[in-house]
Order: C-alpha cells, then sequence, then structure tokens
C-alpha cells in the first residue's frame, strides 16, 4: 500500500502490542515536544478489533485513522506529526513499553509491503522514498551541512 503525506507531516510507522498503546504514544508526544501536531491510528488485534485513536489535531487524527484502517495490519500503530521531526521522538518513543518495532520515520511517500493470511495481515517492510540517484559531491556535503544548521539541528 503507497501512502503519501501531505506536505510537512512526518509518519511514524510501528508496531505496538497493548490497548493503553494510543495513550501512553499521546503522553509521550507531548512530553518530547509541547507544541507538536499528531494523530494517532492503531489497529486493535484481539476483542472488538477496532482502529484505535487519539490525537491533538483533528485532521492528522483522521488521517492516521484512515492509513490504520487501510493498512488493517493487527497491532499496527500509525502516528502523524506535525511542528516536530522523528528524530525530536523516537529516542523516548523507543521507551514506551508497549511499543515493539519502528518500520520508518520519514516525511517521504512509503510503500508498505505486507503479507495477508487466513487469520491476517503482516507488515513485513516499508519502502522509503527513492533510491539514489549518484553520490554527493562536496557542493551537495556543502548544501547538507547548511541545511542541517538552517533548521537549527547544527550549530
Amino acid at each position: 500500500m503507497k501512502i503519501e503525506l501531505p506536505t510537512d507531516v512526518q509518519i511514524i510507522l510501528s508496531q505496538s502490542h497493548f490497548l493503553k498503546t494510543v495513550e501512553d504514544v499521546s503522553e509521550c508526544l507531548v512530553n518530547c515536544v509541547p507544541h507538536i501536531k499528531f494523530g494517532i491510528g492503531f489497529c486493535e488485534a484481539s476483542g472488538p478489533c477496532l482502529v484505535r485513536h487519539a490525537g491533538n489535531d483533528t485532521d492528522l487524527d483522521l488521517l492516521a485513522t484512515d492509513y490504520a484502517y487501510k493498512l488493517s495490519v493487527g497491532h499496527c500503530l500509525v502516528i502523524l506529526i506535525r511542528d516536530a521531526y522523528p528524530i525530536n521522538v523516537l529516542p523516548r518513543l523507543k521507551d514506551v513499553p508497549e511499543l515493539v518495532n519502528i518500520y520508518c520515520a520519514t516525511a517521504n511517500p512509503i510503500e508498505v509491503v505486507f503479507v495477508e493470511t487466513e487469520q491476517g495481515r503482516a507488515i513485513l517492510g516499508v519502502v522509503d522514498g527513492f533510491k539514489p540517484k549518484g553520490i554527493e559531491t562536496e557542493k551537495d556535503v556543502g548544501e547538507r551541512k547548511y541545511f542541517l544548521r538552517k533548521i537549527g539541528y547544527k550549530m
């Protein structure tokens, strides 16, 4: 399944394992970046098997829920963020007890590769963005360094 993100939105696609995931992940995100905007969709894999959701941005909440439902992979967790980067939340997100695996964290379009059996679906992997078009030159190195400083990640 292809997922093309809106401009200025990042996705973290992961696997989680418990009903309280959406609440714990919400708390984690806000504690990492107080002004972060986010939406979460979580595919419950037992009981009522609902897509559980939360967020502080209605559009991102709806979109994350829609992506999760279209994927329909048990224990799949879709996190969409705006006004932050995955690097701002990943270290703390990895400490959330329910999180099992992180497939990707990106603003690139992705393709989720999954398998479907009689029981359900499983994510096999994620194609994140595009393949390289070449090797960076000295000019490219300069542009990379400039960009990192422009957005405040390097001094």
